[in-house]
């Protein structure tokens, strides 16, 4: 399929690199060696992080990988590595875009809105992050959307090397689904947003929420997405039924996994792949969305 957008990769830059060796404190790198706090060393491939195939690909957003902490740093820390990361990422070239990090120790507005206006498709925020109103002010003004990714996590001793992936990390996004759609939705009704790994498939739990006092069950919020990593047909094929094809995006978590095969027919995948996230991204002043392959031979 052509013209495909891809909204979740990981690629660090050699500048990003650099600035995580040049600290002495988590989070750092030593060698290719990654330290952070609550985890074990974990040991980076650095073919990960070299310029990938991105053949078939019209765009793939590169995301900043939050389960690392930077954001929650001291401003002082935070935004040297925030620099390297956005500096690194636009220098990419086509069909790469970038998602901004900023930071929440100490939340900027101005320096957010400067990131956004050098071409960032939007914020990206740590799923453990209560997002601060003045920042997503600056999204709607742009006309640009959320994007919700993990934070960081606690492993406890002994667990195995997936927990992270599947257990905090699933639990983050559901009460990042959930804190949207109570809190946040009501203060900024025009405000796109996109969970990453269908939110934990946090929707799916609609029925729980209905027996203990909430609503909204049938009710679909057309400008709240949720991307596909890690996940396949079965969960892709549940979040569908529960709300509908045209809020479902692409995402690979690339290098840590692969985008996947919907499993729901042609049109689905075109829509999921093509259509709704460039109804996601379509806003982005400065950098527009490029043309899909059909569209440029029409």
């Amino acid at each position: 399929m052509s013209g495909g957008i891809d909204v979740h990769q990981h690629l660090w830059t050699g500048a990003f690199v650099a600035a995580l060796r040049a600290r002495t404190a988590p989070p750092r790198l030593d060698g290719w060696t990654l330290i952070l706090d609550g985890e074990p060393p974990y040991e980076v491939n650095p073919a990960d992080h070299e310029r990938r195939d991105t053949t078939g690909l019209d765009l793939a957003l590169v995301s900043l990988s939050s389960p690392l902490g930077i954001e929650f740093l001291p401003p002082e820390e935070c935004w040297p590595l925030l620099d390297a990361h956005h500096e690194g990422a636009l220098g990419l070239g086509e069909p790469f875009g970038v998602w901004a990090a900023t930071c929440h120790s100490e939340p900027d507005p101005d320096r957010l809105a400067a990131d956004l206006d050098r071409g960032c498709a939007g914020l990206q925020i740590p799923a453990t992050a209560v997002p601060d109103d003045r920042l997503l002010e600056v999204l709607t003004g742009r006309d640009l959307p959320l994007f919700v990714h993990p934070g960081p996590a606690r492993v406890p001793g002994g667990a195995p090397p997936w927990w992270p992936a599947v257990v905090p990390y699933v639990q983050q996004m559901h009460q990042a689904w959930h804190h949207f759609q109570a809190v946040v939705r009501p203060r900024h009704p025009r405000l796109r947003v996109c969970f990453a790994l269908l939110a934990g498939l946090a929707p799916l739990h609609s029925e729980r929420l209905l027996a203990r006092g909430g609503s909204g069950r049938g009710l679909v919020d057309p400008g709240a997405f949720v991307e596909t990593s890690s996940y396949g047909p079965r969960a892709i094929d549940a979040i569908v039924r529960e709300l509908g094809i045209d809020v479902v995006v692409n995402g690979s978590d690339a290098p840590y996994a692969t985008a996947p095969d919907p499993g729901l027919g042609a049109a689905a995948a075109h829509a999921i792949r093509v259509t709704n996230p460039r109804r996601l991204l379509g806003g982005r002043p400065g950098a527009a969305v490029p043309p899909s392959r059909e569209e440029t031979r029409t």
